[in-house]
């Protein structure tokens, strides 16, 4: 684009209008880094929103116990066949390769590079969710040993209803990966939405016929429309030209599986810790029910900074590596990681601060006040990590920007593995908190070898990261802290979630001041770098 086709200050006012605001939701829109940061951010957010309200749901109707246990834990298998046959990130992977013919304005050569993974890939998956719904039984038996007989039988069941789903996921994951390479985002950002919604709506309309079973309907439903279905709709908008070839042997399938197999092999603590605390959580009834709802509850703020950066980044991240401009990808990652660590230390200040009202607000039907009390004892503690696995994610990415997906499984698999000992001490000794408190633990260690790694390898450097900048943000965070918690201290409880949102409401507004104050008096510059970002 030409400076001469670029408004000036003068003619717009410097002001966004309407028209461009709701641009960034045009199906055809090729985002910047900021604008795409921005869609997926508000995605994530009503994302976020509506997850809440599923979990609310769930907990209104189904309570924390036996049942929400089974369901809960019912998703793990899926998820490990998902990770462990096409690596869980076939769009991350794929987005390489598919930048690569692009840079090199080859679209047909992209387009059935795309098409033989879709369908090799395909099959195999498919061939591992038919092993599993055979052997779920004996899955659940071993992994899930702290269950009760009836339990488990329902975990069972469950389990082979959401295994289909995965390919629905899978599907989706690699039509996306067009989009992506193409920086088109709004097809990314409406899949969580229309997955969270059909969820919802299994539930709501099929519930008092066919219980927990609604849910996982639900699901189904949304992993084939808000995954397969929109992002098919959107790779054939942007002129994907589709090819039946079945040829594992085609040189983008093997350099495909070249780059996912560590991912395959290797087990990141990222996608492990869930795995984890649900295995030792099934021992407490209604462990893994409640640490599920701490786990939702945290991730709300978590996609909005993390994932939605994250997801942003990485074919951004891959353009510069493929063009060879190493310094440029250094500073990009690095301004990243600052800014996302400086919004993540002010949120855990929010999230720690209200993490009983905000969880309180889970409280009612089969949800009892000893369940939330117990939930926002976990979510506090999760909180402390948010800043982490923000962070990570973005290392992580510019590993897979750099085509190296060999050294982060490897790091991440000794990582996952010497921090088991430590999820079973913890869990022991101090219960479903000690499980928490490991998941803290193993996400610092994860992400501090993610970082040393970039920098031996002289990627990322440590020393480009803005240090005076974190060190305000980390002030104004433990001062907005203090602020806040004292709010929430002094503030009356009402009986009900009218008395939960008044605290909510004063202790956030307090919260917010004193951060702002804290920043602009510290001379930050984050404010106006957003600001800046805001109005370009």
């Amino acid at each position: 684009m030409s400076d001469a086709s670029i408004p000036s200050p003068s003619a717009s006012g410097g002001k966004r209008t309407p028209r461009k605001a709701f641009s960034l939701f045009s199906l055809s829109r090729q985002h910047s880094a900021l604008s795409a940061t921005i869609l997926l951010g508000v995605s994530s957010l009503l994302s976020g929103l509506l997850g809440l309200v599923r979990q609310k749901y769930i907990a209104h109707v189904f309570g924390a116990g036996h049942v929400t246990d089974a369901y809960n834990a019912a998703f793990q298998l899926p998820d490990m066949i998902n990770y462990f046959l096409v690596g869980g990130v076939a769009s991350i992977t794929l987005v390489n390769i598919l930048s690569r013919f692009r840079e090199a304005g080859d679209d047909e050569g992209a387009d059935r590079a795309l098409s033989i993974v879709l369908l090799g890939m395909t099959a195999v998956l498919s061939a591992g969710i038919l092993l599993a719904e055979l052997f779920a039984p004996l899955y659940t038996r071993t992994f899930f040993g702290g269950l009760d007989p009836e339990t488990a039988a329902l975990c069972t069941h469950l389990t082979r209803i959401l295994l289909p789903a995965q390919l629905f996921l899978f599907a989706g994951g690699v039509l996306a990966s067009r989009l992506l390479v193409r920086k088109i985002f709004l097809y990314q950002a409406i899949t969580p939405l229309v997955y969270n919604l059909f969820i919802i709506l299994g539930g709501v309309l099929l519930s008092s016929r066919f219980g927990i079973d609604s849910l996982a309907f639900g699901v189904l439903a949304g992993a084939f429309l808000g995954s397969t279905l929109l992002n098919a709709v959107g790779a054939l908008r942007s002129g994907l030209r589709f090819y039946p070839v079945l040829n594992l042997r085609h040189p983008a399938f093997r350099e495909w599986l070249k780059l996912s197999l560590p991912l395959m092999i290797g087990v990141s603590l990222a996608m492990a810790d869930k795995w984890i605390l649900a295995h030792y959580a099934a021992a407490d009834t209604g462990g893994i029910s409640r640490l599920t709802n701490a786990k939702a509850f945290f991730n709300a703020p978590f996609v909005v900074v993390g994932a939605a950066a994250g997801a942003a980044s990485l074919p951004f991240f891959s353009t510069l590596f493929a063009k060879g401009r190493l310094s440029d990808f250094n500073e990009a990652v690095s301004r990243a990681i600052s800014r996302l660590l400086s919004v993540a230390f002010l949120l855990t200040a929010w999230m720690c601060a209200l993490s009983i009202p905000v969880i309180d607000l889970l409280r009612g039907g089969s949800y009892t006040p000893a369940d939330a009390l117990s939930t926002a004892s976990y979510f506090t503690i999760f909180s402390l990590s948010l800043a982490l696995w923000s962070a990570q994610g973005i290392y992580a990415r510019a590993f897979y920007a750099a085509r190296n997906t060999l050294t982060p499984a490897i790091s991440g698999t000794a990582v996952t593995f010497l921090s088991i000992p430590i999820y079973a001490l913890l869990f022991h000794r101090l219960g479903i908190n000690g499980l928490a408190i490991a998941s803290d633990l193993g996400i610092l260690a994860h992400t501090l070898i993610l970082a040393i790694l970039l920098h031996r390898a002289h990627l990322v450097s440590l020393l480009s990261l803005e240090y005076r900048e974190l060190s305000l943000a980390l002030l104004a965070a433990g001062l907005s802290w203090l602020g806040a918690s004292t709010v929430v201290r002094l503030v009356p409880h009402s009986i009900g979630h009218g008395g939960d949102v008044l605290i909510i409401s004063v202790a956030s507004l307090v919260w917010a001041a004193l951060a702002l104050l804290v920043l602009q008096l510290s001379g930050s510059k984050l404010i106006d770098q957003l600001r800046i970002r805001k109005t370009a």
